[in-house]
């Protein structure tokens, strides 16, 4: 990750809790390259290689719930698209809406009653 890329998500990236019990021990740069290196790789997360530095898988792992958590990467999403989009590097005509991710009303009143589809008891024969 370069120096100008990073300079625009840590400010994103919520501040380390000052009651954490011992040192940070990875820094949250080498932290946030591992979680794609698992993720485009498809290596389960306690298979995520020492020796590239990032730290371990688990580590990893419980950085990206925190951030996750805090919001960070919609804020990530956001200023990367205002971004791009300033820069005239995004291709609206290609945009998809996707109504996948917006809560439906559940249980909304109807304006009147409806016959039931659901089965109903036999009639009794004796």
């Amino acid at each position: 990750m370069d120096d100008e890329l990073w300079a625009l998500i840590e400010p994103l990236l919520p501040p380390w809790p000052e009651r954490s019990p011992g040192p940070r021990p990875v820094s949250d740069r080498l932290c946030l390259q591992g979680i794609p290196f698992v993720l485009c790789n498809d290596v389960a997360w306690q298979l995520l290689p020492l020796e590239r530095g990032f730290g371990s898988g688990h580590t990893c792992w419980r950085r990206l719930d925190r951030w996750q958590k805090a919001g960070a990467f919609d804020r990530l999403h956001r200023v990367m698209l205002a971004e791009l989009n300033a820069a005239g590097e995004l291709d609206w005509s290609r945009a998809c809406v996707d109504g996948s991710h917006i809560r439906t009303k559940k249980g909304a009143p109807t304006p009147f009653r409806r016959r039931s589809t659901g089965g109903r008891q036999a009639v009794s024969t004796i």
